[in-house]
């Protein structure tokens, strides 16, 4: 049921007239996403699960593929981490290898083909079975994930620029259902200078680097933490609820492991510890010991 309030709060939101300037910078008549206030610090919430792209490890539906999307978004509560990258004719897709063997039937560098032909390839899940779906456009992942209130969280390769992917946001008016992954303050600047109304995923690994980001020009309200990959001690986590800052910890790896080996119940035990969002690899096992509900 939760989900169902969320995504009627996106509605609503999105439909508000609201020509109110964004905080921080007094150029910019831009809504501020719903995401801003779907994503704002509020003690006893439910958590979230976000499914590192889009979905690995699942027979038959291969990562960072829209059919993979839909399959997890048919079952569980979750946002949607994706990886963006572009084709030699500067079409955005998704995909997280620089090269086309893993993930497809292809061979060489993404950048080595146009979009149109790509799609004389398949994706193969990660047992590498091969499947009847193509890569995705990122434009076309937007426009479902918009109209099925998806939310999307977008992880940008360095041979692609911010401006481009953000442009594609604004192209399919999804700044709703969409945030940035940034992963240090030059990028998380850049980002908020383009994008003041944006929601970002931001890198809060200790004490030092959230210091970093009380001190920049981003709004708190701006920001998603992203805690890394490894448990930091309870006060970090403390301090960012303090900031009105959500966390996210990836537990994809070896905390997921973890839980496999020695018992789903941890992901419980972490969220006691502050953890907001789990970035997993395993969002089914994770949905279920955290009770969370389509």
């Amino acid at each position: 049921m939760r989900i169902f309030y969320v995504f009627a709060f996106l509605l609503i939101f999105s439909c508000k007239d609201n020509s109110k300037q964004v905080k921080g910078n007094p150029e910019s008549s831009l809504k501020p996403s719903a995401l801003i206030e779907v994503f704002k610090y509020q003690p006893d919430h439910t958590p979230w699960i976000s499914v590192h792209r889009g979905g690995v490890g699942l027979l038959n539906y291969p990562e960072n593929c829209l059919e993979t999307i839909k399959y997890v978004n048919d079952s569980i509560a979750a946002v949607f981490e994706i990886d963006i990258a572009k084709t030699k004719d500067g079409v955005l897709v998704l995909l997280h290898d620089n090269t086309l063997e893993r993930t497809t039937t292809g061979t060489g560098k993404l950048t080595q083909y146009t979009y149109d032909e790509l799609l004389a390839f398949n994706m193969k899940d990660d047992f590498g079975n091969v499947t009847n779906f193509k890569i995705p456009k990122f434009s076309d992942v937007l426009s479902w994930s918009k109209a099925n209130q998806a939310i999307l969280t977008v992880d940008i390769k360095r041979s692609v620029d911010v401006a481009d992917v953000i442009q594609e946001i604004r192209d399919a008016q999804a700044e709703d259902i969409a945030l940035i992954i940034t992963y240090d303050m030059e990028q998380a600047n850049k980002a908020y200078n383009l994008a003041p109304d944006l929601l970002l995923s931001v890198s809060a690994r200790n004490q030092e680097e959230l210091d970093w980001l009380l001190e920049s020009n981003i709004p708190t309200q701006n920001m998603l933490a992203f805690t890394g990959t490894r448990l930091s001690d309870k006060s970090l986590y403390t301090n960012l609820h303090e900031n009105g800052i959500k966390t996210m910890l990836g537990t994809l790896g070896n905390l997921d492991k973890q839980a496999e080996a020695k018992g789903d119940g941890l992901y419980m035990k972490w969220r006691k510890l502050g953890i907001d969002i789990f970035a997993t690899d395993r969002p089914f096992e994770a949905a279920k010991a955290l009770n969370i509900e389509k």
